[in-house]
């Protein structure tokens, strides 16, 4: 018995890939072409000469970006916890990334900055981060480069700028990165994971959901004391108050319930305002409540005091309340100040209100920029006809007006600053809204981070677009139609499937009833429904939409239409992952006869074809059939295509795996390291399909037997996964099982084991409970449980594996049949051979029926029969 098959071993690089019904390209993942391979958009891989420079570039002693030191009152606890934590292993090396956690307004950021000034001079460099999106986070770190490679970065676009920080910081050390005001700890793992030179701090409202690893700290408000004295210090300038002054210090504080934020804005409001004391602060304060004002108590206090300042702020500085306004409805950082020029003619007054709104802490203010705290935009956006949006609308659409169109595949850095802005107020739109003069910008910007591979990023803006279009063009218009299916795709790339597929369904409904069932748009919709029922693991349901695609297309469009056997190559390629090998290789004969007869020998799509039906060969064990046409093919490519061509190196991969498959170790490595040379030299060291060929090959060494080079390649590649597709893509789980499974290989079951039980929750998480990662991910995990002796919980994630996979694979599945026979396994170990045997039995039959009776499963099958037969005999004569 050998276990579950690793769920991250090497898995075809060709195949059948989505393509669209006509010739003209609308649509999200429609392609004007006949078929395509991997559209990959976002990753960058430097120069060498950049890489070089990321290495030998220095820290000027003292970098930083932290501004002035903040007043930070108290805390010596929370301090010293920090200290010990960061300096636990008494070295510069991430051990720890402490996360500091509390409700909004209560200080957090003050005291990481307090702490990075105060520690400031032991490291070569500090940099504070803006952490609430990756967006944000990706501009922080660009933000470095610009500071310590300014020359290079004047050059050079965001995303490389980006990769030069990241590299800078993995290649030195002594440094400390402030994460700052983190909303979700799935956005710092790739950081997390990949950055181990330094000391990382995270502030976050999120008190839950961070990696074990991760110490937290819950910051509370300030004791009474600390809550007086920081109150009087902003008020007094400094000076020593009076007892009485103290004593109503203390009172107003406790009004303000101890909360930094709001003693920060009342002390602010009091030194500005010096005939108003303290106590006739208190009596106003507590007469004059913001009605309008919900939510939890922070938001009630800051309300407050806010409506103190605001009824001053009115008769001294209007365009100050009007700045104030439009800033709540826009993203909380980063809002440039050439946005607000539109909102009055005169630099000078605009540069005056921004003063004004920073004297009383309303604001954070550069010469380039406004940021307003969260806390304080959430009490602005609830207060009673607030008419801010519409200026916000104004201001955005003026920007946007002036903007040139953006390149085509090139990043335009002033859409960068302004876009996030444009989805901040697309998604606080109140659903009666009608009258959104952004909205024309709402499309044209999905459609550039859709081309920037941010996608996911799109949600606000495409539902707010369709919410228009419905309005204005009715609910069924072929428009109204088209963004509708974007959103739907814009869900599945977020991880969203059961929106993207409820969105999906209605759209196919909708087409079928107003375009007819066989229009092309019609079939797009179908095929795209197919693929999101393909991608959620759901065969049952999206097997019969291609089969439906298919007999349309045949008939409007005839029985060797390149788009009919596109469609035929769809429903091919579902079978195959459902199991059904003898139809999967059936329909790949009859495509590649088709276009060796009308496309040609070597036409691309014919290698295709040829290379699919050796695939399926080789799944279905008859390695004498899949090797010799993996062969064929490879050597068609590289005589038509050229030695590098991508479709080549997929070739040369896929020969590789047929290979190792076969046991030949020797020359499937070869392979394997001559593809992942050529791929690093012509995709780039981290494009998906060179870090999918750096797993093939650490798969290869581990069948060598070294366990040791091939868990350093697992490593490395996880972190790449992480740093280029994200900590929750489904890639990136598939790495990290694959990593588990060489902690495995080496013995090393406690590591083994806590990863797999990581993975097997994001992937519940993520991909949903059923989804046949999913199911793979329990089975290895069931395997690890097993070898540690646990048989209690193997067997029980076999039997629920077992009964998964047949509800959603159904009865003789390959996956399910090898499930039987884990669980067969399991049962025998346990000593319970009257159990195993059946299991044992109806595994055999099975396999033999679909698999044929010299398939290596088939084999192994019987060998385990025989063996728990042989044993219940001894148990029998020993009675």
């Amino acid at each position: 018995m050998t276990g579950p098959t690793p769920t991250a071993n090497p898995t075809p690089t060709t195949g059948p890939t989505p393509t669209t019904a006509t010739a003209t390209a609308t649509g999200p993942r429609s392609i004007a072409a006949g078929s395509i391979g991997t559209a990959i958009t976002g990753n960058v891989v430097l120069a060498a000469d950049a890489l070089t420079s990321a290495r030998d570039t220095p820290a000027p002693p003292g970098t930083n970006n932290l501004g002035p030191r903040p007043l930070c009152v108290g805390r010596e606890d929370e301090l010293a916890w920090l200290r010990r934590v960061l300096a636990a292993d008494g070295s510069s090396a991430v051990t720890q990334a402490p996360a500091v956690h509390g409700l909004g307004g209560i200080g957090k950021t003050t005291l990481a900055l307090h702490y990075a000034h105060c520690h400031r001079g032991e490291y070569a460099l500090t940099w504070w981060v803006n952490a609430e999106s990756p967006a944000r986070l990706e501009q922080s770190l660009t933000a470095l480069t610009a500071r310590l490679a300014p020359t290079w970065a004047a050059g050079a676009a965001g995303p490389e700028q980006l990769s030069w920080a990241l590299n800078w910081l993995q290649w030195h050390h002594g440094w400390l990165v402030i994460l700052d005001n983190a909303e979700d700890p799935r956005d710092l793992h790739p950081y997390l994971g990949s950055l181990t030179g330094g000391h990382l701090l995270i502030t976050t409202r999120r008190a839950v959901g961070w990696p074990r690893g991760i110490p937290t700290r819950a910051l509370g408000t300030l004791a009474p004391d600390e809550a007086a004295t920081l109150l009087c210090d902003h008020a007094l300038h400094g000076a020593p108050p009076t007892p009485r002054q103290l004593l109503d210090a203390r009172a107003l504080a406790a009004d303000l319930g101890h909360l930094p934020l709001a003693l920060d804005q009342a002390g602010a409001y009091l030194a500005q305002n010096r005939t108003i004391s303290i106590e006739a602060y208190r009596r106003r304060l507590g007469t004059k409540l913001d009605k309008a004002a919900e939510g939890i108590d922070a938001e009630r206090t800051v309300a407050r005091v806010w409506t103190q300042t605001l009824a001053m702020l009115t008769t001294r500085d209007p365009l100050a309340i009007t700045v104030l306004h439009t800033l709540a409805w826009l993203a909380p950082d980063d809002v440039p100040v050439t946005l607000l020029q539109h909102l009055d003619d005169e630099d000078d007054s605009l540069a005056e209100a921004l003063g004004t709104l920073g004297s009383y802490s309303m604001i954070a203010l550069t010469p380039d920029s406004v940021s307003l705290h969260r806390l304080l935009q959430t009490v602005l956006r609830g207060s009673g006809g607030n008419p801010g949006r519409s200026q916000a609308e104004h201001v955005l659409t003026a920007a946007f007006d002036a903007l040139p169109e953006p390149p085509e595949h090139l990043p335009a850095p002033a859409w960068d600053a302004l876009v996030p802005h444009l989805i901040a107020l697309a998604a606080t739109a109140p659903p009666d809204h009608h009258d959104d003069p952004a909205v024309k910008h709402y499309g044209t910007a999905a459609r550039y981070l859709n081309r920037r591979g941010h996608n996911a990023r799109t949600i606000a803006l495409r539902e707010a677009h369709l919410a228009h279009h419905e309005r204005t063009l009715g609910n069924t218009h072929p428009d109204t139609l088209l963004v509708r299916g974007d959103l739907a795709y814009a869900y599945e790339v977020a991880g969203d499937l059961a929106r993207a597929i409820a969105l999906s369904e209605a759209v196919l409904t909708q087409h079928e009833q107003t375009l007819g069932d066989t229009d092309p748009r019609t079939l797009i919709a179908r095929t795209d429904l197919a693929y999101a029922y393909r991608t959620a693991g759901n065969l049952a349901r999206a097997i019969p939409l291609f089969r439906t695609t298919l007999a349309q297309r045949e008939q409007a469009f005839g029985d060797t239409h390149p788009q009919t056997l596109n469609s035929r190559s769809d429903l091919a390629h579902a079978y195959r992952m459902a199991g059904n090998l003898e139809r999967a290789t059936a329909l790949y004969e009859s495509i590649l006869a088709q276009r060796e007869q009308t496309l040609g020998e070597t036409h691309p799509q014919t290698l295709s074809s040829r290379s699919d039906l050796a695939y399926v060969h080789r799944a279905a064990g008859d390695l004498a059939r899949a090797i010799p046409l993996f062969r064929t093919t490879l050597a068609q490519r590289e005589q038509t295509l050229g030695d590098t061509h991508r479709d080549t190196l997929n070739s040369r991969n896929d020969l590789a795996q047929a290979y190792q498959a076969a046991g030949d170790v020797e020359h499937a490595t070869a392979l394997f390291e001559a593809t992942l040379a050529q791929r690093e030299q012509t995709l780039g060291d981290t494009h998906p399909q060179t870090l999918r060929s750096r797993e093939n090959l650490a798969y290869a060494y581990d069948a060598a037997g070294d366990t040791e080079r091939a868990t350093a390649l697992f490593e490395a590649t996880l972190a790449q996964h992480e740093q280029v597709l994200g900590d929750s893509h489904p890639d990136t789980l598939r790495c990290r099982n694959s990593l588990a499974f060489a902690y495995r290989s080496a013995g090393d079951l406690e590591r083994a084991t806590a990863l797999y039980e990581t993975t097997l929750a994001q992937r519940e998480q993520v991909l949903g409970d059923t989804h046949p990662d999913t199911l793979n991910g329990r089975s290895d995990l069931a395997y690890a449980y097993q070898l540690a002796g646990d048989l209690e919980r193997a067997t029980a994630l076999y039997e629920t594996t077992l009964a998964q996979r047949e509800q959603t694979l159904g009865d003789a599945h390959p996956q399910t049949l090898s499930s039987r026979s884990d669980l067969a396994r399991a049962y025998q170990l346990a000593g319970d051979l009257e159990r195993a045997i059946p299991l044992y039995e109806t595994t055999l039959a099975q396999r033999e029926q679909t698999l044929g009776h010299t398939h290596p499963d088939t084999e192994r099958s019987r060998r385990y029969l025989t063996r728990a037969r042989a044993a219940l005999a001894r148990r029998h004569r020993r009675r």
